[in-house]
């Protein structure tokens, strides 16, 4: 089960974090890998891990925020049945507090990268069929503080899942959404190395009990919700987001 033999995925972001648990576990699942990252060292460094193993990927340097890259990028894949909307930035800061230059940047990388991308897929994707996975957030379910422009963006992420699910289900194009809780990744690391020197063994425990579960999610089960979602026993799913957060929307009152 779950195989995704001689299927074709393409992963934005795949070169860290949940994007490389994706990226190892789809090429472990059978799938021909292409990771497209702005750092071409993270994209190559994954791509070595990939083949060491016996898998199949390749890396591609590009911004996904950049159309024109994006579809250069995809028309060098020979077909896509797979693409997940995986790269992002976050950002700190209330409405007041977020200046214009970081909220165009945010929203460039998230909203219109995943835009860019599925622009650049569909053609590739209707011709046989294919699954799109976007990568949202709990901040489009729920008030999380200091995060404005990046809930901003993961809430048009799961809108844009919706419209793209209903435009394209005559073609054979599912989309989904994933909404993680806190996840543990580099970034995490860095973030608590930059904001709290000195405290983050006590910050990350804050940060881990935050979920009801008590703890963050390991990248690795990000990933397997998303190798389900893009598997043949997922065929009935499209149109949906799914909530992954250790019970923060439904247990935090």
């Amino acid at each position: 089960m779950f195989r995704l033999d001689n299927k074709t995925a393409v992963i934005t972001g795949g070169g860290s974090g949940i994007g490389r648990a994706m990226s190892v576990l789809f090429a472990q699942q059978g799938a021909t890998v292409h990771i497209i990252e702005l750092s071409e060292e993270n994209a190559k460094s994954t791509v070595e891990e990939i083949v060491a193993a016996g898998g199949k990927a390749t890396a591609h340097s590009c911004n996904v925020a950049n159309q024109q890259q994006v579809v250069d990028t995809i028309a060098k894949i020979d077909k896509v049945d797979i693409l997940i909307n995986n790269a992002g930035i976050a950002h700190i800061g209330k409405a007041d507090t977020t200046p214009e230059a970081d909220f165009d940047r945010v929203m460039a990388v998230n909203v219109k990268g995943a835009y860019n991308c599925i622009f650049a897929a569909i053609p590739k994707l209707r011709i046989q069929g294919g699954v799109i996975v976007n990568m949202a957030s709990i901040g489009s379910n729920v008030g999380i503080a200091d995060r404005f422009v990046y809930s901003t963006t993961k809430g048009a992420i799961k809108a844009m899942t919706m419209s793209v699910a209903r435009d394209y289900i005559k073609e054979g194009i599912r989309c989904n959404s994933i909404s993680p809780a806190r996840v543990h990744t580099p970034f995490v690391n860095g973030f608590l190395k930059n904001n709290y020197a000195g405290k983050e063994a006590e910050m990350f425990e804050k940060l881990s009990q935050s979920q009801p579960i008590g703890r963050m999610a390991e990248p690795q089960e990000i990933a397997t919700l998303a190798l389900y979602l893009c598997s043949n026993e997922a065929s009935f799913i499209t149109g949906c987001d799914y909530p992954i957060d250790g019970g923060f929307t439904t247990l935090n009152n």
